[in-house]
Parts: structure tokens; sequence; C-alpha cells
């Protein structure tokens, strides 16, 4: 009798499953910031937006290539696959003043995008004593 035995092969699969289900979420930008916290909800999307990141110390990153503020507007131009259309994420880092974050957000509405949103983390919930 020769059969293929696959629950080895079914095993395996399983795992990396998990794995990567575990780990894509860890893996969507790679910049280091320390986000706001607030309790907006979760903004479903269908595709993946383009993510702009500011650190504390003002320095801008498209997806994980830094990048001055001057060659913003030209860049996203060479990267949006749908125009002024694109969906942005704006990241900024919590000691980013809120000036640093406007000034990048008008860069990107005089350059002709809409569709900006400003990305936070989840706000700690209070413990009841």
């Amino acid at each position: 009798m020769s059969d293929i035995n696959v629950t080895p092969l079914v095993d395996v699969m399983l795992v990396l499953l998990i794995v990567f289900m575990v780990a894509a979420p860890l893996m969507t930008v790679g910049v280091p910031i320390e986000l706001p916290k607030t309790q907006a909800k979760q903004i479903n999307t269908s595709t993946q937006p383009l993510t702009i990141s500011v650190q504390a110390d003002r320095t801008i990153f498209i997806e994980n290539t830094a990048i001055k503020l001057d060659e913003l507007a030209p860049k996203l131009q060479a990267l949006a696959k749908n125009g002024n259309q694109e969906q942005l994420m704006v990241r900024a880092d919590t000691n980013v003043p809120y000036g640093a974050v406007m000034e990048v957000m008008g860069v990107l509405n005089q350059a002709g995008y809409t569709k900006i949103g400003l990305v936070t983390g989840p706000a700690e919930k209070k413990q009841s004593p």
C-alpha cells in the first residue's frame, strides 16, 4: 500500500499560518515612533495606504525611507498608484510639535491629496480601584 501521508505537511502549514498571522501586524512600518493614545475606533480599509512617519527629531519617512519635506510631494506622486486619490496615513511621535505635523499635512494637501488619516495607538484602559 503506497499512500502519501499529508499529516506532517498540514501540521507545518498550520504552524506557518499562525506565525504569519501573528507577525504580519507587527511588520506594518519599521520606523520607531511613540504614537499618541486615543479611544478612536480602527478604520477598516481594503487597500494598504501609504504611510508617512514623523519622528520626534522631525525626520520624515515614506514607509521606511527617510526623505526631506520639500521632496515629499514629488516622491509621493511617483509612488502613488491612484494619483491624488491615494489614501495616506500620517504617523507622528507624541513628542513632535503640532505645527510640524500640520506642516507635513499642508504639503500633502497642497499636492492635492485629500484622503489623509492620522494614526494613533489604543488608549490604556483605566482600572477601577
